[in-house]
């Protein structure tokens, strides 16, 4: 069964074998929205940077995902950051990951065995595709967005993928005043904050926050240069072979 739904400004899509918990799972991003939506002037965010509140008065939950995104900074050495350059807070860089989560939480808790949830693009999974194959995703060419670079297995325990660049979004990664060495990166973790905040900091930090994630992190990765050059590291091009 697929379900389609829209939350976050975008498009959500479950696919999912048992009877889920559809309701439950619609209203976790529809509360991330309210909670933490820059467009929506009555967000609880909106208000904490329009000066109409502060952060020790927050939610736990926006104290929560803000200690997540300050953590990130630090241990991507800034690579990663939740605040914008004109000294707005944005947590968007780890509110649709938890949201994620937090959706795949449920899924679970419902005794959902084999599952697929896309956002904007990125995935999460759980169990396998029908007729026992792994699941199968593939990764959009940030030049052309109607083709695709590749496609590849999510096996476990790498379960989430994640992908930052010019694709979705437009170039819309802050970056400290350099050219970019990718346009787009795409990064498979066991989980999708891992993934989705390491594809961010790789696209806003270059090769050397690149190297230093893959040694610090149990992630696969590829890299679109601006010349559309792909690099990627053993572990993604072994699921790029299989899934071929």
């Amino acid at each position: 069964m697929r379900h389609v739904f829209g939350a976050m400004g975008t498009v959500m899509s479950l696919d999912v074998s048992e009877a889920a918990p559809l309701e439950v799972v619609e209203r976790v991003f529809a509360d991330a929205d309210a909670r933490f939506s820059l467009y929506r002037d009555d967000s609880e965010l909106s208000r904490i940077n329009a000066g109409s509140t502060g952060l020790i008065d927050a939610s736990a939950e926006l104290r929560e995902a803000y200690e997540l995104a300050a953590d990130w900074r630090v241990r991507t050495g800034g690579a990663f950051t939740p605040t914008r350059p004109d000294g707005l807070l944005d947590l968007n860089g780890v509110v649709k990951a938890v949201a994620m989560r937090d959706a795949g939480a449920v899924l679970d808790a419902a005794g959902c065995r084999d599952w697929t949830l896309v956002v904007g693009g990125d995935m999460l999974a759980a169990g396998r595709a029908p007729g026992g194959a792994p699941w199968l995703t593939g990764i959009i060419d940030p030049a052309d967005r109607t083709a695709l670079l590749c496609a590849i297995e999510l096996r476990e325990p790498r379960r989430a993928i994640a992908t930052s660049g010019v694709a979705e979004r437009g170039d819309h990664i802050w970056r400290a005043g350099m050219a970019p060495d990718y346009v787009q990166v795409t990064v498979v973790a066991d989980d999708i904050v891992t993934a989705d905040v390491l594809a961010t900091a790789i696209v806003a930090g270059g090769e050397p926050t690149l190297r230093e994630a893959c040694e610090r992190w149990p992630i696969d990765v590829l890299t679109v240069d601006a010349a559309g050059e792909l690099t990627a590291t053993p572990g993604f091009r072994a699921a790029l072979a299989v899934a071929a």
